[in-house]
């Protein structure tokens, strides 16, 4: 059965709109801070409310098909199957219809509708344990339906078995999982769905939340209900009779265009198929998270870090394939234009916004990609050299990047650690990723609290001057991302009883117009007089409350947030003043170079 995207869209939709199900379309991509996660990661994510007894406005019939983000195997990506951004097909009964009436129903879209052999189709079911029994009706409905005896196979928890780990009170249940065999070539006599040979494929799976998590056990649900979870590329790809997603059209134009901008073929060369296709994918995904309802921009932080590296690994691969980068923002052209016009509407009204943003990105991480991937072949020779060195007395040199080094890829040049890693796996090098977190936390010594000897936030020591000069850095923090951008950030900082000393990533000499705007906007908020606030609280609210904070991870699971205003709000270990009248005049007295790609500002309290 030969299927378009538009059409396999339409036919899941109409299908259980004809079987009383409500529409209830695609939410944000983006977390909203409730389930713990950046990305909506799975089409059931945002139904966890209603799946745990809230009333759904739209009813107890539901359907849709939901964009979801997942990185957690970026590293597979530019294989044939992986993607960053992919479609769930769903639908769910809440406390309504069960086992009976969704077996039915996914049989008859399997064979009817998507004209499959009964003979192949394969189930699986839950085997049962000690806690829920064999799921002998599961298994009794496929039987009655016309699925053969011998394809349908009893699975333990592990494979059929769906629960949040770690709760209580929550639905659980058995899953149902629908596979079908990609070829009528058995590999060997015992060949089935657990064969290493992969010739099945699972299309989908119905999960049956018919019991509640206990501290030990389970016990029946009185409401019971079902999440049904189809891959849309997945099954486009399947029912199109192909094995590779970028051959569906939900990628084809796009892998037409680099075919013709490159002058090679895809699928010829193993390396050059592979970069088309992260480019591909990164920028369908970075598309997807700018034009969102709840659309992100790249940082430094969160959710914008995650789409940064994306698209910097973008950027990379197509330069390492002599890609003109003015062909990213045609690649993002066609999925908004071309591909996604009618499913996701809005990409459409935010097409020159979702643009600019890829192109901001673009001329600031190329500016320093250049210099970068010199500094890395310095960094291999260096290696190299030195390996050279110590085999002559008889020593050896691990073929690792020091953490350091790494460090400086990533302060100097903009490289996230990851794709310093990536970079070295193909040199077949390692990167002493400790050494990296050791060489960054060396970094912010100068702005956190260090166990003994040292003052906090890169103070000198801790007098009333330096704790001035210390909330002035937060308000110069501040101006900055007023002046330069939300990705303006804090590279380092140093404070004594006489000045603050500020780094920060900038490409060029501030003008004497940028400068007394700076000025003019510290000053404008010490003259409000505003209160600076102090609270702790667990690391993930301050994250969600949009807290200033670089690699999260490293900090303690409770934090301390200093607010001044509305102005600014920053993960830090202080001290600060108590209100931002006691500061005096902030005067900017010298502006010059740190490093490639960043700037220092030197400035005084008068």
């Amino acid at each position: 059965m030969k299927i378009t995207s538009k059409e396999l869209r339409e036919i899941w939709l109409n299908f259980y709109k004809e079987k009383g199900h409500v529409d209830i379309g695609a939410v944000s991509l983006i977390g909203d801070g409730t389930t713990g996660v950046m990305f909506n990661v799975a089409g059931m994510q945002p139904l966890m409310p209603y799946l745990l007894g809230e009333k759904h406005p739209k009813g107890t019939r539901l359907c849709n098909v939901q964009g979801c983000v997942r990185t957690v195997d970026i590293e597979s990506v530019g294989d044939s199957s992986h993607c960053t951004f992919f479609e769930m097909m769903g639908n769910w009964s809440l406390g309504d219809y069960f086992k009976k009436e969704k077996t039915a129903w996914t049989f008859e879209l399997l064979t009817k509708v998507f004209g499959l052999d009964k003979n192949k189709i394969c189930s699986t079911v839950f085997a049962g344990n000690e806690s829920a029994p064999r799921d002998e009706e599961t298994a009794g409905y496929l039987k009655e339906l016309g699925i053969l005896p011998e394809n349908i196979f009893y699975q333990g928890k592990e494979d059929n078995w769906w629960e949040l780990e770690g709760t209580v009170g929550t639905p659980c249940g058995p899953d149902n999982e629908w596979f079908y065999p990609l070829t009528d070539e058995k590999c060997c006599d015992t060949c089935d769905i657990n064969c290493k040979c992969r010739r099945y494929v699972e299309i989908g799976n119905d999960v049956y939340m018919q019991y509640e998590r206990l501290e030990n056990g389970y016990k029946p649900l009185s409401n019971k209900n079902v999440d049904t979870g189809f891959g849309f590329e997945r099954m486009l790809m399947f029912l199109n009779g192909v094995k590779d997603v970028y051959v569906t059209d939900l990628f084809s134009p796009v892998i037409s265009h680099l075919e013709s901008a490159l002058g090679v073929k895809y699928g010829e060369n193993e390396e050059v198929t592979k970069s088309m296709r992260i480019i591909a994918d990164h920028i369908r995904t970075s598309v997807m998270l700018i034009g969102d309802v709840n659309g992100i921009v790249p940082s430094n932080v969160g959710a914008g870090y995650i789409l940064r590296r994306i698209m910097r690994r973008a950027i990379r691969h197509a330069k390492k394939i002599n890609l003109n980068l003015n062909e990213i923002i045609n690649v993002a052209k066609i999925f908004i234009e071309k591909i996604y016009d009618e499913a996701y509407p809005l990409l459409l009204e935010k097409e020159d916004y979702v643009l600019a943003e890829i192109q901001k990105e673009m001329d600031k991480f190329n500016k320093a990609l250049e210099q970068g991937l010199k500094e890395f072949d310095k960094v291999i020779f260096g290696i190299e050299r030195h390996k050279e060195f110590a085999k002559s007395k008889g020593e050896e040199v691990k073929n690792e990047i020091g953490g350091k080094a790494a460090f400086r890829l990533y302060d100097t040049f903009g490289f996230p650690l990851e794709l310093t890693i990536e970079m070295a796996q193909e040199r077949g090098y390692s990167v002493d990723e400790e050494g990296f977190k050791a060489a960054f936390e060396e970094h912010q010594a100068k702005s956190k609290a260090v166990d003994k000897g040292a003052f906090k936030s890169g103070l000198a020591e801790e007098s009333e001057q330096t704790t001035k000069y210390h909330t002035a850095t937060h308000l110069l923090n501040a101006a900055l991302k007023v002046v330069f951008g939300n990705d303006c950030h804090q590279m380092g900082s140093n404070i004594t009883a006489e000045r603050l000393r500020f780094d920060f990533p900038c490409d060029h000499k501030l003008t004497t117009e940028e400068i007394a705007k700076l000025e003019e906007l510290v000053n404008g908020w010490i003259g409000q007089k505003i209160d600076v606030t102090k609270e702790e609280m667990a690391k993930q609210k301050a994250v969600e409350i949009g807290a200033e904070h670089q690699f999260i991870e490293r900090y303690p699971d409770i934090v301390t947030v200093y607010s001044i205003g509305n102005v600014s709000k920053e993960i830090c270990t202080g001290p600060h003043v108590a209100n931002t009248g006691d500061l005096g005049k902030f005067v900017i007295k010298k502006e010059e170079s740190s490093s490639s790609g960043v700037r220092r500002i030197k400035a005084v309290l008068e």
